[in-house]
């Protein structure tokens, strides 16, 4: 799916016509952490490869404070550009990465998925937070290669 949609955009601009940029939803369960982090990385990274959201199924109010506090000192506010969002709130995405919490996601017809199978650092010390920090960050550097 990410080399179709990688394809679909060379061809449309290889036609002359304007390229419509993939849409690529984070998804967890509370979409108060991993998703969060995925989608600021995702908004600042992929800036111009693809539009970036996240969701939750089960949310919580709040951004995790400690995932506050820790993108905070990488430069991102987090609670200035984002919330804790259902699938519903957001465009329908073309690309669905799961954070790796057995998230059942609605089936959404014609979306690539692919499950990152990352740990909730949510109640862990600052050393395995960032550690979780920095695998979110090199996936999505990957995942913006793959769709460049």
């Amino acid at each position: 799916m990410l080399n179709r949609l990688k394809g679909r955009a060379a061809t449309l601009e290889n036609a002359g016509k304007k390229t419509e940029t993939p849409k690529v939803a984070f998804v967890c369960v509370h979409n108060s952490c991993r998703s969060q982090i995925a989608e600021a990385f995702g908004r600042k990274l992929g800036a111009g490869v693809f539009e970036a959201f996240s969701a939750g199924t089960a949310l919580k109010d709040r951004i995790n404070p400690d995932a506050v506090r820790l993108m905070r000192e990488r430069g991102f506010d987090l609670e200035a550009t984002q919330r804790p969002k259902t699938l519903d709130a957001i465009p329908t995405p073309d690309v669905v990465v799961t954070m790796g919490c057995g998230v059942v996601c609605p089936l959404i017809p014609g979306a690539s998925v692919e499950d990152w199978g990352l740990e909730d650092p949510t109640g862990r010390d600052d050393s395995f937070f960032e550690t979780v920090i920095d695998e979110i960050e090199r996936r999505v550097v990957e995942l913006v290669d793959r769709l460049r």
